[in-house]
């Protein structure tokens, strides 16, 4: 194939995998603004209502490796389709869900074709884009969740007020057909695995469970608190659960995740960074929505709209990645990232106050949305760029998993810190946005909590970028080689995937 005619198809790849990410996107950040109405609607319970965002989470982070194992092995094309038809069907059946644990069910069936999609869309990109355009390709795809962030809180208020909460749910049905028939038009067949074929069933359960047990004990910590019996359990199980699985993993003859993989040291520190990065920043932009709310007294809509520049910015930024990843290393761009995405969290920490004026804040929300859109398309094209076609699938979906796994810890950890100041009784105001009505004497406290939660985010952020500037410190050959080593089990006599030129240690190109 041409150079010309590879690129062509790579621009359809993109519109494909774009249009579904937006599918997924706007399903989450609606829902989250239609919650109330369907929870009326059943009547539900406390417990019921989380778990019909909880499920979601949970089941899409512990399924997106055992997905991405799948497609390595019979193909990303089959696994992409797979995975709209199934969204689609689990929008169509949740809109006539007849109770409150039904939806929750449902969302698990949901969150399986969103797994099959998000852990295949970068590894299509990979393998669809030229290596001097994959950064322009994998910009504008992590542009495309910010679109659907911007557009899901309001196009899911508009159609629960205008038509009823199920069309929350139905609204995905014509896109998800429309995506089906674009994607099975355009896709071509990509290359399997030529290995030994097997699922590691020993491997899934124990992902499923210790990893299931630690995103479960964390979502309760807003709650219950650091030392509830159920926060602590989930944290002892995974813990416990971890030997484990590295134990199993090393001996299986197809491992659910290559534990080899961590031998490069440049890959476990992209990871390490991808995670410390968004356990960082993830939370802020819950934060900030609370406390205009709980501090300034705002309404829902207002606060909203003081959130738009860290979207926007993210999305401006993401698109325009290409060019930088064209005239720069990845790794390096990853790093700017994370360092400009610091300033934020540094800006904002210096700025809250319960009467200060918005214009600082702003400031650091535009910072936070630029180091995101540098910082995101960048680590997933270093990640993925060097690996074979065999396991694009399967690393893409790792990282996706500690992408998650980060936004759990994130937002948990953000809002206890919040509240300990705070008296217990206290607490549920500030998530109900009430606290500047009912208790005006403690929104001092609240500040402190929120400069606490933002002392400590500043330094897990200033850790990635310790973790980014150690892994775009490399010995080109020597690391190139590990990779391939830990890949394969022998070193490579040819490049991994596209051609990437290199400084090999004895001085040949």
């Amino acid at each position: 194939m041409s150079e010309e005619a590879r690129l062509r198809y790579a621009w359809r790849v993109l519109s494909v995998v774009s249009l579904a990410s937006i599918l997924i996107a706007l399903g989450s950040s609606s829902l989250n603004v239609a919650l109330p109405e369907v929870v009326r609607h059943f009547h539900a319970s406390a417990a019921a209502a989380g778990w019909m965002l909880l499920s979601f989470m949970l089941a899409s982070t512990v399924l997106m490796v055992v997905f991405g194992r799948l497609a390595d092995m019979y193909g990303r094309r089959a696994m992409y389709l797979l995975g709209l038809a199934t969204y689609t069907v689990a929008s169509l059946l949740l809109g006539f869900s007849p109770g409150e644990w039904y939806v929750v069910g449902l969302r698990v069936f949901q969150a399986a074709g969103g797994a099959m999609l998000l852990a295949n869309s970068a590894a299509l990109l990979t393998d669809a884009f030229p290596r001097r355009q994959l950064g322009r390709g994998m910009g504008i795809y992590i542009a495309s969740f910010s679109v659907a962030q911007l557009v899901g809180p309001t196009l899911g208020g508009f159609l629960t007020h205008r038509f009823g909460w199920q069309w929350v749910f139905w609204y995905n049905v014509p896109v998800g057909l429309a995506c089906l028939a674009w994607g099975a038009f355009t896709l071509r067949r990509t290359e399997r695995s030529t290995g030994d074929k097997g699922i590691d069933l020993p491997g899934n359960l124990l992902v499923l469970v210790s990893l299931g047990g630690l995103l479960f004990g964390l979502s309760q910590v807003g709650d219950r608190g650091w030392t509830d019996p159920l926060v602590l359990g989930g944290i002892v199980v995974f813990a416990g659960l971890l030997p484990v699985f590295v134990l199993v993993e090393r001996r299986s003859r197809h491992p659910v995740v290559d534990v080899g993989l961590f031998a490069d040291r440049v890959f476990a520190l992209d990871l390490l960074a991808a995670f410390l990065s968004t356990v960082a920043r993830m939370a802020v932009v819950l934060l900030v929505a609370l406390f205009y709310q709980a501090v300034r007294g705002e309404d829902p809509v207002s606060a909203g709209l003081r959130i738009l520049p860290l979207s926007v910015t993210m999305m401006v930024v993401s698109a325009c990645a290409g060019p930088l990843q064209a005239r720069f290393d990845a790794r390096v761009v990853a790093l700017a990232g994370n360092v400009v995405g610091t300033a934020g969290l540094v800006v904002l920490l210096a700025c809250v106050s319960a009467g200060g004026g918005y214009a600082p804040i702003l400031a650091a929300l535009v910072l936070l949305g630029a180091g995101g859109g540098m910082f995101m398309p960048a680590t997933a094209t270093a990640v993925l760029d060097e690996l074979p076609a065999h396991r694009v699938g399967i690393v893409n979906a790792m990282r996706l998993m500690v992408q998650n796994s980060g936004v759990v810890v994130s937002n948990a950890l953000a809002l206890s810190l919040i509240t300990i100041p705070l008296p217990a009784p206290l607490r549920p105001e500030v998530f109900a946005g009430t606290l500047s009505r009912t208790a005006p004497a403690a929104v001092d406290q609240l500040v402190a909590g929120y400069r606490l939660s933002l002392a400590v985010m500043t330094a897990i952020s200033l850790l990635a970028v310790l973790a980014s500037y150690g892994g775009r410190r490399r010995t080109a050959g020597t690391d190139r080689r590990t990779k391939a080593k830990a890949l394969t089990g022998s070193t490579p006599q040819r490049p991994l995937s596209v051609p990437v030129e290199v400084d090999w240690p004895d001085g040949h190109r």
